[in-house]
């Protein structure tokens, strides 16, 4: 049913979450697995000569996030009997680099957890799962908060 499998990670338990989900439904349908880790190379902005810096500091704090996250992913869908691509993307949104990335690969689905964010917190933080539902015509699940893995 489905040929190809997105699974954009950021580390989170509810990532996790997804990437169980993606495993359990690649076994069930010989899917191929792509993970993602979206850095957003220009999250802040700044003035002065101490932005580079701050934004040298912020990039390699990210690729070391990626790399751990992306790691973990691989560990858990090879552990799931799942053989994956991994790929660290940069895009200036998150949202963004997951719908690019999802068009280059030829996904056919996206797998990807929500923190479940409401209020204040979600207006502030944004939902990058809300972001993709609302730009995607490419079949999107989303795992809740952890609590729907496989």
């Amino acid at each position: 049913m489905f040929k190809h499998i997105l699974v954009p990670v950021d580390g989170s338990v509810t990532s996790l979450a997804a990437i169980d989900k993606a495993g359990a439904l690649a076994r069930a349908f010989g899917s191929t697995v792509t993970a993602i880790f979206v850095i957003d190379p220009y999250p802040f902005t700044g003035v002065g000569a101490d932005f580079a810096y701050g934004q040298d500091q912020y990039l390699n704090a990210a690729r070391a996030e990626a790399s751990a996250a992306i790691e973990a992913a691989n560990d858990r869908l090879k552990q799931a009997g799942v053989a994956a691509e991994t790929k660290v993307v940069e895009s200036h949104a998150v949202w963004r680099g997951i719908l690019e990335s999802a068009e280059t690969v030829g996904a056919d689905l996206i797998v990807m957890g929500s923190h479940g964010r409401r209020g204040l917190e979600k207006l502030v933080l944004g939902s990058v799962a809300q972001s993709v539902l609302s730009h995607t015509r490419i079949n999107t699940l989303v795992v809740r908060d952890g609590a729907n893995s496989a």
